[in-house]
């Protein structure tokens, strides 16, 4: 199908329909490559009717040395053709020359101009003889590759067309090197017509895809391919028979792909093009790809080789060629024109090109970045102003928040510098601190390597600080040993002032952080805390960061109350700008803290901000980490379903590849598991965390979780004695390494209600007794009201209303919904089992918060005891028992949820985000009071409310 060229078509049909009464006429139909110069020719045959005789030829590069060549290609079949008498009849007209020319006889190249002059006359004589019987449609694809005495031929036969019944229509491509031979130029200037095929318009592109694909594209399809290909039918039909080959449609999803697909052929086709192209034309194109299509125009000439003049005329051409899109500044038509350009050199050639590119604006004073990315592509070693630049361009993309850039000019720069020196040294620490987001354990081997180079114990301790200690915890012994070495050398912070002073506290934050796992360990770190007196100095970022780690130390010790602890956690925050680096100190630290001491809030704004930057930065592991951050800070809100998306996010995010952010995110996680008793989770959880090994910090994270893990498959399985047993191993491998918080580990309350399930109140009661002891020490109210609940619900009677009753007191001033819903419910189940009032106020409320946290186990508790208490239909509490309405959304969400959709399904049919569909299905729940997904099919056959 021919599109978009009806003017052309009708321009010859008009030609032909003045040849049949004798008026002759040749037509050129000249373009760019791949504007469709052959297509339009091999349309035209459709055109003519009977009495007309088609004549068809195609100059070829590698056979321009054989004269009259197309001549032979238009004439010969036509005579081989004809019958006896018309052959006698035509050649009998002439001389015998055009007869021995279109047999091959003699040799045509070395004749005399006189001698052509006669050939000539008497090919237009035989030309003459035959239209004298038909008409004639001479075709002539590639004229610019037609061989000179066909070329002169054509020329001689155009000017004595008329009264001929004779039309012909070459085809020439504007801007090849031979376009501007003499001949053709005198061909142009004969012609009747020159005939430009304009490209495609989006309405030609849109009717091509429709032949290709058999239906109609995407308007966002259909808009990619126009714009990528700039309307040229070459590059369209490649990039549209690719895609048809690879069995894609023309949807708005496949947009991308139409883009970025680079057909090979199309490829091969260009390459062997642009080595036909005059040097010039070469060199200027191939500068042009080496430095972007947006450099400036004297670069690239200058680059080339050529002067002012002669890159503007070389732009030119190149463009003439059909090699750059339409628009004011040259750039390429396709991507794939780039592509060509590098396959049709060598790699000495390319190499070569880049190191003159880098040379050239380097002394020009381009940035450091556009210097260093031709830089990294040669191979060859470079002079020390290359290695300086890559180390600039480095902090350029660091400061722009691409660390694998970075990464990618400083590996370059080490190449070029093999001496074991100072300056292999900085560069090797430059280079960690562009791994520690992309590769921590590359970053800690790298600092390991730098700092014997390194002269001063300044630079050494500069060189260790630039780690996390997140990282430093699972990196391998040398690093410590490394470390505690240059932190003898500095000395006591306290003797030292000005940035001396920062870098030993920042080491000593280091220090003390890999020695948690340790009661010595946090015994120290509690003591150094108490040094620094109620209020200890954060006026610099180091003093923060070593108060951080202290702070620590104290909560998981319960060196201190939770308040006090608290304040100065939150004096942190007020002072530490909220920004992506902080997952690189001891910083992540205080999520801990503070979820100890029940007062996350001022930490929830703070991570949001430093998320919205890591966002924005698209920095993973800052990601990682800040997400593991707010996990914790909403487990203590209580928020179950929010913290397991949170955690599951970070761990998706750090791959899993084990480290601090992903030990946190797994420690939500067995939390969620065990307060849901979700088997599934839990299983999954011990996989991972079983496939894991480590020493020191590292092993005692891996050690406790597992216990945790353990005992919640063990209560998901109703294994009751097998939870109690893990759950005591789990407190002696806390009490073992001196961590005695029960606010971050309530391993007595969980053997306590294990205890409870198997009948054996008095263990239970002996070890929360124990436990609420700790607690209303440590001062919490999240762990005193935990304690004091399960207190309650290990005693009976009005003693147990009574304890249930402070419990809910207590609860009321924390930050976690979730114990408060739990304290909620037991108290109102205690005053309905006593029979005295207020129980469904009470257990309408811890359904709803219950719902609200994605606790729905304990919400359907709460249902059912509901449902048992006595009360007039039109109550207060029994209305507001019964199932809310849900809104459109959310009944659309149940009945995709009820028919077996998954959440990842749901959310690609809506069109929303997965954690969307959890809130959904979360407030389904609520609202309808059932459990999960099976309640919703119950729900949807007796009918949703609303």
């Amino acid at each position: 199908m021919l599109l978009e060229r009806q003017n052309e078509v009708s321009t010859v049909a008009g030609a032909l329909r003045r040849a049949r009464t004798g008026a002759g006429s040749l037509l050129v139909v000249s373009g760019p490559i791949g504007i469709g110069k052959t297509q339009l020719l091999r349309s035209l045959p459709d055109l003519v009717g009977e009495g007309t005789t088609v004549l068809r030829a195609s100059g070829s590069l590698l056979e321009r040395h054989f004269a009259f060549g197309v001549v032979r290609q238009l004439l010969d079949p036509v005579l081989a053709s004809a019958s006896d008498v018309e052959r006698e009849r035509w050649l009998g007209a002439t001389s015998g020359r055009a007869e021995s020319v279109i047999v091959g006889e003699g040799d045509c190249a070395n004749v005399t101009p006189a001698a052509v002059a006669a050939v000539l006359r008497d090919l237009e004589t035989l030309v003459t003889a035959i239209s004298a019987d038909r008409s004639l449609l001479v075709l002539v694809d590639d004229l610019h590759w037609v061989d000179l005495p066909s070329l002169r031929w054509l020329a001689y036969v155009a000017k004595r067309l008329n009264g001929l019944p004779v039309t012909i229509v070459g085809a020439v491509r504007e801007g090849d090197p031979l376009a501007g031979q003499a001949l053709l130029r005198e061909l142009a200037t004969s012609a009747a017509r020159v005939l430009r095929p304009r490209p495609l318009s989006p309405v030609g592109t849109a009717e091509l895809v429709l032949e290709q694909f058999g239906e109609h594209g995407d308007d966002e399809f259909v808009l990619a391919c126009h714009e990528i290909c700039d309307g040229n039918p070459m590059f369209l039909m490649s990039v549209l028979v690719t895609m048809v080959f690879e069995r894609r449609r023309p949807i708005a999803a496949e947009a991308e792909f139409a883009r970025t697909t680079r057909p090979a052929k199309l490829r091969e086709r260009l390459t062997s093009y642009l080595t036909a192209q005059p040097e010039p034309v070469r060199d200027y194109l191939t500068a042009m790809a080496a430095l972007g299509e947006n450099a400036d125009p004297e670069l690239v000439a200058a680059l080339a080789g050529l002067d002012r003049v002669g890159g503007v005329d070389a732009a030119r051409i190149a463009g003439t060629l059909g090699l750059f899109a339409a628009g004011p500044e040259p750039t390429f038509a396709h991507p794939v024109v780039r592509e060509a350009i590098g396959e049709s050199l060598s790699t000495v050639e390319r190499e070569k090109l880049h190191m003159r590119a880098a040379e050239l604006l380097h002394a020009r004073g381009r940035a450091a970045e556009q210097v260093a990315a031709h830089l990294l592509v040669v191979t060859a070693r470079q002079e020390s102003w290359g290695t300086e630049v890559l180390r600039t361009a480095a902090q350029t993309a660091l400061q722009r928040g691409a660390p694998e850039v970075a990464a990618r000019y400083l590996q370059r720069a080490l190449i070029d510098h093999p001496a074991d020196d100072a300056h292999r040294a900085a560069l090797l620490v430059d280079l960690a601190m562009a791994e520690r987001v992309l590769d921590p354990a590359a970053a800690v081997r790298h600092v390991s390597q730098a700092v014997p180079l390194l002269p001063s114990v300044w630079d050494r301790a500069a060189a260790l600080v630039r780690l996390a200690p997140s990282v430093l915890d699972s990196a391998p012994l040398p690093i410590g040993e490394l470390m505690r070495s240059v932190a003898d050398e500095v000395g006591d912070p306290d003797e030292l002032t000005g940035p001396r002073r920062d870098l030993a506290l920042r080491l000593e934050a280091r220090l003390r952080h890999s020695s948690f796992h340790a009661p010595e360990g946090l015994i120290s770190a509690a003591q150094r805390l108490e040094q620094l007196g109620p209020r200890p100095p954060l006026d610099t970022g180091a003093e923060r960061e070593l108060a951080a780690v202290l702070l620590f130390a104290a909560a998981v010790r319960t060196t201190g109350t939770a308040a006090a602890l608290a304040a100065s956690a939150t004096r942190i925050l007020e002072c530490e700008p909220a920004t992506i680096s902080h997952v690189h100190t001891a910083l992540p630290l205080l999520s801990v803290t503070l979820a100890g001491a029940d007062a996350t809030k001022p930490l929830g704004s703070w991570l949001d901000s430093a998320y919205e930057q890591a966002r924005l930065r698209g920095s993973t592991v800052s990601l990682a980490w800040i997400r593991a951050e707010q996990s914790v800070v909403r487990l203590r809100a209580g928020d179950l379903t929010e913290a397991r998306s949170l955690a599951k996010a970070a761990l998706e995010l750090a791959e899993l590849e084990w480290g601090e952010a992903v030990s946190l995110a797994v420690m939500v996680l067995s939390l969620v598991a065990l307060e849901t008793e979700d088997l599934e989770l839990a299983e999954w959880l011990l996989v991972e965390v079983e496939g894991q090994n480590g020493d020191g910090w590292f092993g005692f994270h891996r050690e406790t979780v597992r216990h945790m893990l353990l005992g919640a498959r063990a209560m998901a399985g109703a294994d009751f004695s097998l939870a109690v047993d893990h759950f005591l191993s789990l407190g002696r491998c806390l009490d073992q390494a001196g961590w005695t918080n029960a606010a971050l580990h309530a391993w007595r309350s969980w053997a306590a209600e294990a205890y409870r399930r198997t009948g054996e109140l008095d263990r239970a009661r002996e070890l929360i007794e124990a436990e609420h002891a700790l607690a209303v020490s440590w001062g919490a109210p999240a762990a005193a009201g935990r304690t004091t609940r399960m207190r309650g619900v290990l005693r009976s009677g009005a003693e147990g209303i009574r304890i249930a009753r402070e419990a809910v007191r207590v609860l009321e001033s924390s930050e976690d919904r979730l114990e408060l819903a739990k304290a909620l419910v037991d108290l109102g189940a205690k005053l309905r089992e006593a029979g005295e009032s207020g129980a469904p106020g009470y257990l309408t409320r811890g359904r709803e918060l219950a719902n609200d946290c994605g606790a729905t186990r304990l919400a359907e508790r709460a249902w059912d005891e509901l449902s048992s208490v006595t009360a007039d239909p039109g109550s207060a509490p029994a209305q507001r028992a019964r199932p809310a309405a849900l809104t459109k959304t959310e009944r659309l969400v149940a009945e995709l949820a009820a028919e077996g959709r998954t959440n990842k399904d749901i959310a690609d049919e809506l069109g929303v985000g997965g954690r969307a569909v959890e809130k959904h299905l979360t407030n389904i729940y609520r609202k309808l009071c059932v459990r999960g997904r099976s309640g919703l099919v119950a729900a949807l056959r007796s009918g949703l409310p609303g």
